[in-house]
């Protein structure tokens, strides 16, 4: 027996107790084992599941019922993004990959992976001994090669780093987890870009004073955040008497986000249509190091 919205529901199936299963809807029954590094172990689908969002069906908006188990359609995009698969490449053991595929583009259409992430930060800041709404954050921009399939209306070509494809805008926190991020052509201006984006974030994160950035933004930026707003954006700048690679104070948490990302091989060149799908796609890898913090047991006080 689970409760659903203050409805006790009676479980149907014992192999998973995702909402698919428990409505005994799901078509896999169950049956599938981890068996690949990315996906979830039992401690970690423990953390995760109540934190998904709750399917339409439930809230009473309509729809059909959840067709396929959760755990396996999360697993499945993982290992998609990690492995940078084509999406007819799925193994055979997940679910079929235009039922995957179709999950996914539901949760891009109701922005549901921002949301299904927003709650892994906040219980990851929790667990750390943090706030849940953080007051600080970092931003910064990312060029991307794009493959031949990706068409020319979300394309650039970014001249500074000679990079024919999309540009990622990220802007993450002091513990390097996404607070909102923006795909554009890569000839798009940072500051266009970064204008746009740090537009967003205050509306869902009001608590946000100090937001650190390259030397890339320039003082009109600064003076455009501090005025309309309120937002205190502090220039990181990198010292001209130093060459290779430097660590810069605050700036390294966003770089090291820039690294996660890569380290996914879905993410080291765009193959999305859509810079809305490209924004889906980035929150996913995020999913990784998230669940895996949560997944780990609590550690002992002295």
């Amino acid at each position: 027996m689970f409760r659903v919205d203050g409805r006790a529901v009676q479980s149907v199936t014992r192999g998973c107790d995702c909402l698919a299963h428990q409505f005994g809807n799901a078509a896999d029954n169950g049956t599938r084992r981890p068996r690949y590094p990315s996906d979830m172990t039992d401690a970690e689908w423990v953390a995760v599941r109540p934190l998904l969002p709750v399917p339409g069906l439930l809230r009473g908006r309509g729809g059909q019922p959840e067709a396929y188990c959760h755990r396996a359609v999360l697993d499945a995009v993982r290992y998609l993004v990690d492995n940078g698969i084509k999406w007819r490449a799925m193994p055979a053991d997940f679910p079929p990959w235009d039922r995957v595929y179709a999950f996914l583009r539901r949760w891009r259409d109701h922005r549901l992976a921002r949301e299904f992430h927003d709650r892994l930060r906040a219980a990851v800041r929790t667990r750390a001994s943090r706030d849940s709404e953080p007051t600080a954050a970092v931003i910064d921009f990312q060029s991307v090669k794009a493959d031949a399939v990706v068409g020319a209306d979300s394309r650039g070509f970014d001249g500074g780093k000679l990079i024919n494809g999309l540009k990622r805008h990220l802007v993450v926190d002091t513990v390097g987890l996404l607070l909102g991020v923006t795909v554009t052509a890569a000839d798009v201006g940072d500051r266009t870009a970064a204008k746009a984006l740090l537009q967003q974030v205050p509306e869902a994160h009001h608590r946000l004073a100090p937001v650190w950035a390259d030397g890339g933004c320039t003082c009109s930026l600064v003076e455009h955040c501090l005025a309309v707003l309120a937002l205190v954006l502090a220039i990181v700048k990198r010292s001209d008497d130093r060459r290779g690679f430097v660590v810069l104070p605050k700036r390294w948490t966003v770089q090291r986000t820039n690294a996660w990302l890569m380290r996914t091989r879905r993410l080291a060149r765009d193959y999305e249509r859509r810079t809305t799908s490209a924004e889906t796609i980035v929150y996913k890898p995020m999913s990784l190091p998230t669940t895996r913090r949560l997944g780990l047991p609590h550690p002992q006080r002295a």
